[in-house]
């Protein structure tokens, strides 16, 4: 499993306002070189075992990849607008969750998705509340069924930024099967 290194990109928009006791609202907007830059990762074969056979996925970049992350609220308690866009083609590949995570890997909050968004690309879900400090980094991710974790994530603080990292298939994979998970796919 051969990765390229990518280092973090700066975001090409943030807008943020905050006073000391009020709310503090920020926007991300990712660069489109990071999308560029991740699609051209080596992906590793993924094999998926059952009982009747071995399937084997060639992920081929198939992953969902985090666009945007827009934050409101107070420290303690902040909602997250995640944007993500993925190849869904209905419930047996499409994005089900969105996360974020502490600089070690550890889940702070994760998002699930109950269905496909295959006419509607990118998407946007809200998520909260998130109980994380104004300058406490973080990371948010998307997750894509059934290839997993890889895609264009956003690293920072409500109070210094977020930016586009690629953050690796293998950064706290093991959370792919931890609860809260999804159920089953509506459509």
């Amino acid at each position: 499993m051969a990765y390229r290194g990518l280092g973090c990109l700066l975001v090409l928009l943030l807008a943020c306002s905050s006073s000391d006791d009020g709310p503090i609202a920020a926007e991300a907007v990712v660069d489109e070189d990071v999308l560029e830059e991740v699609a051209e990762q080596e992906v590793p074969t993924v094999e998926l075992s059952t009982e009747s056979a071995n399937i084997v996925v060639e992920t081929g970049g198939e992953v969902a990849d985090v666009t945007a992350v827009s934050v409101a609220g107070n420290a303690g308690d902040y909602q997250l607008s995640v944007t993500v866009s993925s190849p869904d083609t209905g419930c047996g590949q499409y994005a089900d969750w969105w996360e974020v995570l502490d600089e070690a890997g550890d889940l702070l909050y994760r998002r699930v998705l109950l269905h496909s968004h295959v006419s509607e690309q990118p998407f946007k879900r809200s998520g909260g509340p998130v109980a994380v400090a104004v300058d406490q980094v973080v990371c948010v991710r998307a997750h894509m069924h059934p290839q997993g974790y890889g895609g264009v994530a956003f690293k920072g603080s409500v109070q210094d930024d977020f930016a586009a990292v690629a953050l690796g298939a293998d950064f706290a994979a093991a959370l792919a099967t931890r609860d809260p998970l999804p159920e089953d796919c509506d459509f």
